[in-house]
């Protein structure tokens, strides 16, 4: 019985929280008026310059109070007005939200009809952005996130309109998407714009229409006022190189794809680097997430941590009003809502929404589809879209524990050798803010370590050799990582003065390099170091014959498993990272098509392969902390070792 009022009273709380939550949306879409600038930017604002004033003035024929920008109030051309037109023009020069119901028509979602364009509640929160910039004389740069049917794509070019056909002359703007024909749907927003603005409120040189600019398909002018809007494509990057643009719409970047000639982070650079860092002009990159460690991916972090010039914008799915369905027992759907969905409660979503939400989820197989579709967070959008192979939760959460290594330095032996027995002779830790060996914990006496070692190249243009020195416990921890380019004998002495210094730690290598690339100077460089420093990780060969060899040999069937093993241990939190850039490396780790494992094309999975062996190695070596069973013949093969 208790149990049953302790819930109805619950119910009670939810029903009356939800009915405050919708009122405060009804009466603010209510309240809200383009025309009278109810509700729009700057009505009720603190800040002076965004501000609206309360005007009413019969000399204009304003018979009702109207709430004006305060920057057209100052305006010259204020003071001077004297016809009612002349307002409404001046008006629609200062106020983009007017400007917009009086002269745009856009289709209609759910009717395909042309209606006037007001403003829903996202495109004002991200109008209230640009126009805090526009105002303070910033140039407007923006990176959004697109969730499904808010309008995101239409606001930002209309708002270029806008500048364009009231605001300036000459001034040009790019569209440019990932394929030609989405690049045009967006200029044909202009083209409807155009064919249905009022006549008396134009202020162009002759009738608003698209021209062609000397005769080019794909630049177009706007007639009388000397704006040109040019369309592109990813595909086709000469064609809208070398141009001359204030404001750039680049559309689904996510999706931009690489050419012999330059990566997408490479055209979106010689775009916007032809654009001047002055008020008016405007830089969006949009688009709809593909997954992770792509370049709208990298943007969009850089600009969630404050480290780009760019304001990240994402609206989730119930922020958008078509999104809600009629409640008709609010007891039930609670009841009903899984922990997932009552979250969402919990961060403001109104039980309507809700509804709606739990009916939609019914749609997909699994709810990593729906959260892909209707994305509640940037996190969702971009963890559940792309071929990722580790959880981006996962990742994301081991990237918190992430932090700036404590010393920087080189390990150095007695005299300065960095090859033979004397490399391994008295080492020592040498600090140097240039060394490529970052320490987040110096070597305890009473710890044991795994030393694993991912050979790469020794040009600056090739893959990365790194060496990953992880704490060997029941939470296997990484306490120091080299990483760096050099010849391959000199990389091998340095790993083993690296695991001597962490109290002679068993040194893993991934052999594959040293076997397949001039295999018998590899296999000497080995035989040489197994001389001098014994405690090295052996496999057996394939068919479990013969003597074990130095090394871990990585091939599908290993890679796999050991694969397998690291995304385990990544979803579980059984070890603990400290360097950020391994997070990266999972975060843009793929399964491919073909069914192979590797790195985003333009990305590296070195660091990624090293924690991969060396928990892998730990395993073996401790099988009590993972509970598999080492292979029979190399414990026996360690035993008789360790009694020579």
């Amino acid at each position: 019985m208790g149990n049953t009022l302790e819930r109805d009273g619950n119910i009670r709380k939810i029903i009356k929280e939800n009915r405050r939550r919708v009122e405060a949306i009804r009466r603010k879409e209510e309240e809200y008026d383009p025309e009278t600038g109810t509700g729009a930017f700057g009505h009720n604002h603190r800040e002076n310059r965004y501000r609206r004033k309360r005007i009413r003035d019969k000399t204009l024929t304003l018979n009702r109070y109207e709430y004006i920008p305060a920057e057209m109030h100052r305006s010259a051309e204020y003071k001077q007005l004297d016809s009612r037109i002349g307002w409404v023009r001046l008006r629609c020069r200062y106020d983009f939200e007017y400007w917009a119901w009086k002269c745009v028509k856009i289709k209609d979602k759910r009717s395909s009809k042309l209606i006037p364009f007001r403003l829903n509640r996202p495109q004002r929160r991200v109008l209230a952005m640009m126009e805090e910039k526009r105002l303070d004389g910033e140039p407007i740069r923006i990176i959004m996130l697109k969730a499904r049917q808010w309008g995101g794509s239409t606001l930002v070019q209309m708002y270029m309109a806008w500048i364009q056909c009231t605001r300036a002359r000459h001034w040009h703007s790019l569209i440019c998407a990932h394929v030609a024909r989405a690049s045009a749907n967006i200029r044909g927003m202009y083209s409807t714009m155009l064919s249905n603005y009022p006549a008396e409120l134009w202020e162009g040189d002759c009738e608003p229409k698209l021209t062609r600019f000397e005769g080019q398909d794909m630049i177009r002018e706007i007639a009388g006022r000397g704006c040109r809007v040019t369309i592109g494509s990813s595909e086709r990057q000469d064609s809208i190189r070398g141009a001359d643009y204030a404001m750039a719409h680049l559309s689904e970047v996510a999706f931009w794809k690489d050419t012999p000639k330059s990566t997408p982070a490479d055209f979106v650079r010689a775009i916007c680097g032809a654009i001047a860092t002055e008020p008016d002009t405007l830089i969006v990159y949009e688009s709809t997430a593909n997954g992770m460690g792509n370049f709208f991916h990298s943007e969009w972090v850089r600009s969630e941590n404050g480290k780009s010039d760019k304001m990240a914008v994402f609206v989730p799915w119930h922020e958008i009003d078509i999104y809600s369905a009629p409640v008709k027992d609010a007891a039930r759907l609670w009841q009903s809502l899984d922990a997932y969905e009552r979250a969402l409660w919990e961060n403001g979503a109104t039980l309507e929404s809700l509804c709606w939400y739990h009916r939609k989820r019914r749609e997909y197989a699994d709810h990593q589809a729906m959260m892909a579709e209707y994305p509640s967070n940037p996190h969702e959008a971009f963890a559940n879209t792309g071929s990722n192979v580790f959880s981006t939760e996962a990742v994301e959460r081991m990237s918190r524990r992430c932090r700036e290594p404590v010393a920087k330095g080189e390990i150095t032996a007695a005299g300065g050798a960095v090859i033979g027995s004397r490399a391994l002779s008295q080492v020592r830790f040498s600090p140097d803010s240039n060394g490529r060996l970052c320490v987040w914990e110096p070597p305890k006496a009473d710890r044991k370590y795994m030393v694993a070692v991912d050979v790469g190249g020794r040009s600056l243009a090739s893959d990365w050799s790194v060496i990953a020195v992880l704490e060997q416990c029941a939470r296997p921890k990484v306490v120091a990582q080299w990483r760096g380019h050099t010849d391959h004998d000199l990389l091998t002495w340095k790993a083993a003065a690296i695991a001597t210094y962490y109290n002679r730690g068993m040194l893993v290598f991934e052999s594959n390099t040293l076997e397949s690339e001039a295999p018998d100077q590899g296999q000497y460089i080995l035989n040489e170091l197994c001389e001098h420093y014994s405690n090295l990780y052996y496999r057996m060969n394939a068919e479990n014959t013969g003597m074990p060899r130095p090394g871990f040999h990585t091939n599908r069937a290993t890679k796999q498993m050991i694969i397998t093993e690291l995304i385990g241990a990544v979803r579980d939190g059984t070890y603990e990272e400290q360097d950020m850039e391994a997070c990266h490396e999972l975060s843009v780790y793929e399964l491919h098509p073909n069914g192979s494992y590797g790195a985003r094309k333009g990305h590296h999975d070195d660091i990624l392969m090293t924690r991969a062996i060396a928990l892998h190695a730990i395993r073996q070596e401790c099988p009590q902390f993972s509970g598999i069973e080492p292979d029979e013949e190399l414990a026996r093969f360690y035993k008789d070792r360790s009694k020579k």
